[in-house]
């Protein structure tokens, strides 16, 4: 990810403020129609805030010449039709640049969301979930206010502000010069200040970004935080990450108030010297009374205008920052994507599984391959086993199946085809997994069981779960199907969330099973009851087993033993046991030694 922006030289920067906004007019453009009609509801409010000083200097001067009072109605009808025109284009600005804010801001959400969802592990490996949704909440909200509505009274008051100049310039060139003279003084800070408020914005923002996602990361594991009395730990920890993010606010605000003070203090020590001179030159006879009444109007537009100028353009700062981090998000490249013209795959799927010499390291741990010239090939239909110690390479083989990351060296094929030159979609269709910890999203069991294909029907899902034998605790739910199940599943049991995750791969109906300690976590009724509706869903498919639990594999067709990367042994139960290697080993620990009657049943 990009790092903070620092340092840099002192200048105008307002360019190179707001090319950080640039590419944001990929989301205004589908809208530019709105976007035109708004920027014309903004110069008609503006030019009428103009006019209405020469409305004022008429009423004045040509108004109240007339003693039988026709001109004054008159000059009163002409002001109330300026801010007539006044109040309608204000009311179209607000509503076409606030309609544009939000529309600009979900567009964004869901093209970070899109972008998100097609990012490879690997990114996530080294970026922490709570700060993309920092970046999809608060950051947008930031985009939404500078779109639909800073940016557009930033432009309007820079209209007025120079549109109010000019008026200055052409009704008293000395008054003018006056003005002219403060205008520098109150740009300058602006722009000096406008580069180190938009490092503060991003620094304050990134530390909100760490107070989400600790919070995240904590909220998630409550249970484990309660029950290892970690509160007070969190709690400090959290803190202190509020102080942290506070901090940055508050050096942003001071910054931002320290501009505040000095344009302001500027732009009405101006008005106080454009009265003083003003009056003088009224009192010579040199001005008239409406002429200096419209020239302190627009004397004041300027430096209501220049006010308004620096505080918005603290807003457009912090949508830079904003902007960035979005941006960063959307032009992230996923490691895995499809080749410009995938190879198709064999219809119907035969289910065949090949590695070759493959050597794998993860992304994060570079230095230390989890595979390491490995191959093995699994037949259609076959079920195979794969055993070994803890860290020795066998998550890794499912996560090449399914293509979240690509080897190293050596080539992953299903059916034939590399799956290098495959849509990753295609191959994950072909494809059913079984965790050993199932996810259960926070919906009924309808929309959990149809999570693998949404278009199945209600009686298709009966049918995967009446296969996966999780009917007979969903229909007891208290709404049966439709019971909200809770977040993450909690309203159901281990063995519960297995079968529900079982009934989802069934309804799939892949090609390859993919069960990754599927039974470990379980008592021996629920596994007796998920190795049943294992059974059903492995029958008539290619089926790798990841388990540690070797009683669970003794009906495999072939037992693979993986240790450090690579293949140590290939057998069946039986024969394996027969070496005296890891297998063999393994199976000691947990079956004990067996008796040479036991060996002899076993062959």
């Amino acid at each position: 990810m990009a790092k903070d922006p620092t340092g840099g030289s002192s200048g105008p920067r307002a360019k190179g403020q707001l090319k950080a906004l640039a590419p944001l007019w990929r989301f205004l453009a589908p809208y530019r129609g709105r976007l035109a009609l708004a920027g014309l509801c903004l110069i008609a409010a503006a030019g009428a805030v103009l006019v209405l000083g020469q409305g004022v200097r008429h009423l004045v001067d040509w108004g109240f010449a007339d003693p039988s009072g026709a001109r004054l109605d008159q000059a009163a009808l002409g002001m109330i039709l300026i801010v007539a025109v006044l109040a309608g284009a204000t009311a179209g600005r607000f509503y076409l640049v606030s309609w544009l804010g939000e529309r600009v801001s979900a567009d964004i959400r869901r093209a970070v969301f899109d972008r998100v969802l097609s990012l490879s592990p690997a990114f996530f490996e080294t970026t922490r979930t709570g700060e993309i949704l920092t970046r999809l909440t608060s950051d947008t909200t930031l985009i939404q206010t500078v779109v639909g509505s800073s940016m557009s009274q930033w432009l309007r008051n820079a209209l007025m502000f120079v549109g109010a100049l000019a008026m200055l310039v052409a009704s008293s060139p000395k008054l003018a010069a006056v003005v002219l003279v403060l205008v520098p003084c109150v740009l300058v800070p602006i722009v000096l200040f406008g580069r180190r408020e938009k490092r503060l914005s991003r620094a304050a923002q990134d530390r909100i970004a760490d107070v989400g996602a600790y919070a995240e990361e904590t909220l998630n594991a409550i249970r484990t935080v309660q029950a290892f009395t970690h509160e007070s730990v969190d709690r400090r920890r959290f803190a202190e990450h509020v102080s942290r993010a506070l901090g940055s606010a508050e050096r942003r605000i001071a910054t931002r108030a320290r501009l505040l003070t000095l344009v302001i203090a500027l732009a009405f020590s101006a008005i106080t010297a454009v009265l003083w001179i003003g009056g003088h030159e009224v009192l010579a006879g040199r001005m008239t009374a409406g002429d200096l009444t419209a020239f302190v109007l627009y004397a004041v537009l300027v430096a209501t205008a220049g006010a308004s100028l620096s505080e918005l353009w603290g807003d457009v700062q912090r949508a830079a920052g904003a902007a960035e981090r979005l941006l960063e998000l959307i032009r992230e490249v996923p490691d895995i994507a499809a080749p410009a013209v995938p190879g198709p795959l064999p219809s119907p799927p035969r289910g065949q599984v090949a590695f070759r010499d493959v050597t794998f390291h993860y992304p994060a741990r570079p230095d230390r391959s989890a595979l390491d010239g490995l191959s093995f090939e699994v037949a259609p239909g076959e079920t195979v086993a794969l055993v070994g110690p803890s860290g020795a390479g066998k998550t890794t083989l499912f996560q090449l199946l399914l293509r979240s990351y690509d080897p190293a060296a050596g080539a992953v094929l299903i059916d034939g085809v590399d799956l290098r030159r495959a849509d990753p979609a295609e191959v994950r269709r072909r494809i059913g997994v079984v965790a050993q910890e199932p996810v259960v999203f926070s919906a009924n069991a309808w929309e959990n069981i149809r999570y693998g294909r949404p278009e199945a029907s209600d009686a298709e899902v009966r049918a995967a779960a009446d296969a996966a034998l999780a009917t007979e605790f969903l229909d007891k739910l208290p709404e049966g199907f439709d019971t909200f199940l809770g977040e993450k599943g909690v309203r159901l049991s281990g063995g519960q969330r297995q079968r529900l995750a079982i009934a989802r791969a069934i309804l799939r109906d892949p090609a390859i099973l993919l069960l990754d300690e599927a039974t470990s976590a379980l008592d021996a009724e629920s596994e007796r009851a998920v190795q049943t509706a294992l059974d059903r869903l492995s029958k008539g498919r290619t089926t790798l087993v990841i388990a540690h639990r070797l009683a669970t594999v003794l009906s495999a067709d072939r037992i693979i033993v993986i240790d450090e990367g690579k293949v140590v042994a290939t057998g069946t139960h039986a024969s394996l046991v027969g070496e005296r290697g890891l297998y063999a080993r393994l199976a000691a620990l947990q079956f004990g030694a067996p008796t040479p009657a036991q060996h002899a049943a076993a062959q």
